[in-house]
């Protein structure tokens, strides 16, 4: 009863077993993705079946964006490899203990090499509440401790199979997973919210500001006073002028002007506290550093990985930036953007943008979006990519009149303010998961509290 060892004693009718027993018993077993021989590089394509590598594997859920893909051919070959909805997906080396519930949309994709994948059966343990099981922080802690590997951890089929697993009975099982389900449902409603959002704020940048499509409209007689056209309000009329003019950068509207980036925004470095002075450490200032740049289209940081101490903060060339401050990486993993979602400090990697002159903060984050791939292409550096101040000095732009900066700022804060208010909802909603997961999986709360839970829940959704 290796379980045991995790969990004590559990209540009556809960049931210890490994979960390579658990996948057997159901009629669903443990298996690797193909070997390297089956699948090579070259074998990838632009358009077609998603192969799951260990970078898209999550927390409890797979990352699409920037996944590989295989021919519907290569597909049929490796049909053993496809997961179906239900499958839970592992990376086989390095970071171990996160782990992927696949879900009904995921059906049919291929667990790729280096993955390992999980599968219940149809008569088997729930999986969604064997994926929130697996997420427990001592089941994750056994699978790191025992994972092979002097420089990298390493699981195998063997490893897993002899992980300790809970089984309650199945309503219970569903209960747990259906009031922990809830939460993150609210949690993947707020990150495809923000995906929205934060898609039409760029989309919204680039009609102004780079294919000056409300200039365009006037010039080509689509918008006339006291008209509205999608995206243009018949208030932003006279905002605009009705001609383009020739400049070094091209056509650019009548009475705006080209200068540098760094003209219209401070760069401001950052710094980092002496690491062997403990009391610099561990205070309550968010310290941002690339690890903690936001996933997806979430774009605030609202909690960073380490925080220093006001002393940190006075005894080093650490200096703090006010919420609303643009953040970008700028050695190493070059480009990386974030808003400060609150008063927080950052590491000598990065550089804040501060808008000055009427330059607000959405207008600088969407213009630093823009212009990442041109920085990227403009870093140097023999072992590290590098941008410096004078990489931004070499950035030329169009630079609106304050008026047209003014009512860009409202429009874009009517989009990316919510987005701060779903991620500081989210980060709620996954306290609240993490503090109930424990307690749930151990038994410490039973279904008599799980309706309580259920109710709190929904008022969530």
């Amino acid at each position: 009863m290796a379980g045991e060892e995790l969990f004590g004693t559990l209540p009556s009718g809960w049931k210890y077993k490994t979960l390579g027993e658990a996948c057997s018993e159901g009629g669903g077993d443990i298996q690797t993705g193909p070997f390297g021989s089956q699948l090579h590089a070259a074998d990838y394509v632009p358009v077609g079946i998603p192969s799951i590598m260990p970078q898209n594997i999550g927390d409890n859920r797979l990352i699409e964006d920037g996944i590989a893909r295989i021919t519907p051919e290569d597909a049929q070959r490796l049909s053993r490899y496809l997961v179906r909805a239900g499958d839970i997906v592992y990376s086989r080396r390095g970071d171990v203990e996160r782990r992927a519930l696949v879900r009904a949309h995921e059906d049919g994709w291929l667990c790729g090499t280096g993955c390992l994948r999980v599968r219940l059966g149809e008569k088997g343990a729930d999986p969604r509440y064997t994926s929130y099981y697996l997420g427990h922080p001592s089941v994750r802690e056994w699978i790191v401790r025992h994972a092979h590997g002097a420089t990298m951890p390493n699981l195998n089929t063997s490893i897993l199979g002899a992980c300790p697993f809970v089984e309650p009975p199945i309503e219970e099982q569903r209960a747990i997973a259906h009031i922990l389900g809830t939460l993150d449902d609210k949690i993947e409603l707020n990150r495809k919210q923000n995906e929205t959002l934060e898609a039409m704020a760029r989309a919204l940048f680039k009609a102004w500001f780079v294919d000056f499509e409300p200039v365009r409209a006037k010039m080509e007689g689509r918008w006339q006073r006291g008209q509205s056209l999608p995206g243009l309000p018949a208030h932003l009329y006279d905002l605009f002028p009705d001609r383009l003019v020739e400049s070094e950068l091209g056509e650019i509207p009548e009475g705006w002007r080209v200068g540098r980036f760094s003209d219209v925004v401070d760069i401001i470095g950052g710094g980092t506290p002496r690491t062997s002075v403990a009391e610099y450490w561990g205070g309550e200032i968010p310290w941002f550093s690339v690890v903690d740049t936001p996933t997806g289209s979430d774009v605030f940081v609202v909690q960073t990985e380490k925080t220093i101490t006001q002393a940190g903060l006075s005894e080093s060339s650490a200096r703090l930036i006010p919420k609303g401050t643009t953040i970008i990486s700028a050695r190493g993993t070059v480009g990386n953007l974030a808003i400060a979602g609150c008063d927080m400090t950052f590491n000598q990697s990065c550089y804040a943008l501060k808008g000055k002159d009427g330059y607000g903060n959405y207008f600088v984050f969407l213009a630093a979006q823009h212009m990442v791939q041109q920085l990227k292409a403009m870093a140097h550096g023999s072992v590290f990519s590098t941008i410096t101040r004078q990489t931004f000095e070499a950035v030329y732009t169009v630079l609106p009149p304050e008026a047209v900066l003014d009512q860009f700022e409202k429009s874009a804060a009517s989009l990316l303010d919510p987005i701060l208010g779903h991620v500081n909802e989210s980060r709620m909603l996954a306290q609240l998961r993490d503090t109930l997961l424990p307690k749930l999986i151990s038994g410490d709360m039973r279904l008599k509290d799980l309706e309580k839970l259920e109710k709190e829940a929904m008022a969530w959704a």
